[in-house]
């Protein structure tokens, strides 16, 4: 594995590559950081040049204050890694949080998307019960700082989060052992400046079919069973971007609990995105 930084728009962002072959950029959601996909990283390293990274605000990247939380912001980052790793275009993952930045550089940056994976992304806006959810993130946003004075607040908020994941503990259990140094402070910026943009940001579905990328929506075959309001996104957005809608195995995380059976998975989404970029001509 090698390891580097870039500079872009007055910060730093520290990034890892594994492997090579076709680029692959994944993007962690809120809480997570490169060190995230390490186990998916390092199965699919042998055929894939594996980019990971932090996002701006979260362990090992830098975030200059005062500056707001800007999902463009966050694409035009995913961008400057690409950048400076050689490559102008990358098969590009999105989990949770990292998924809304897919889908936002689906629509602002769609040069370095050769195929985007979009899974179990929170955008609750597309759900027909997306007030009752809007005012679900209000609400933690609020626990958060009106018991701020007491030291609790953050804390608070990240276990509703965590509730309404519904994502078992033993996936936690496999987060590898060198982030849990870093990964409290990013769960502070997660409710303080990233959740709220998240949960309430609208994809232009008709810019991205405009830009012709092409999409999968994904989400964990647990999760669709259990209807977790961020797994029904992804088939209502497959029904409206008139892409292909992929099963995953297991939750939200289970690229951290079953990472062999995870990766096959998204090696076969690959896989046919590839194919679909050149295809066979016949014989």
């Amino acid at each position: 594995m090698n390891t580097g930084r870039v500079e872009t728009e007055g910060d730093e962002i520290f990034y890892e590559v594994r492997g090579r072959g076709e680029p692959l950029l994944m993007i962690s959601g809120g809480g997570g950081d490169a060190g995230f996909f390490s186990f998916v990283a390092n199965i699919l390293a042998d055929e894939h040049k594996v980019i990971t990274y932090d996002r701006r605000g979260n362990s090992q990247s830098t975030r200059r204050d005062p500056q707001n939380f800007e999902i463009g912001q966050q694409s035009r980052d995913a961008v400057a890694v690409l950048r400076a790793v050689g490559e102008t275009a990358a098969f590009v993952f999105g989990n949770s949080g990292g998924a809304v930045i897919a889908l936002d550089m689906a629509k602002t940056q769609p040069q370095a998307i050769k195929a985007a994976i979009v899974h179990e992304p929170p955008v609750v806006r597309v759900l027909p019960d997306s007030e009752k959810w809007r005012r679900f993130f209000a609400s933690v946003y609020r626990t958060a700082f009106s018991r701020m004075a007491f030291g609790f607040g953050v804390q608070l908020a990240v276990f509703r989060i965590a509730l309404s994941l519904g994502i078992p503990w033993r996936a936690y259990a496999k987060v590898p052992k060198d982030l849990g140094t870093r990964l409290g402070k990013n769960h502070d910026f997660l409710v303080e400046h990233e959740m709220l943009p998240f949960s309430n940001y609208k994809p232009d579905v008709e810019v991205i079919k405009k830009n012709g990328v092409k999409v999968f929506m994904a989400a964990g075959k647990r999760t669709l069973d259990a209807r977790r309001y961020y797994g029904r996104t992804a088939p209502i957005l497959a029904g409206l971007l008139g892409c292909e809608m992929v099963s995953f195995p297991g939750h939200h995380l289970s690229y951290l609990d079953t990472p062999e059976a995870w990766a096959a998975t998204l090696r076969g989404v690959l896989y046919s995105g590839e194919k679909r970029r050149h295809p066979i001509s016949p014989a």
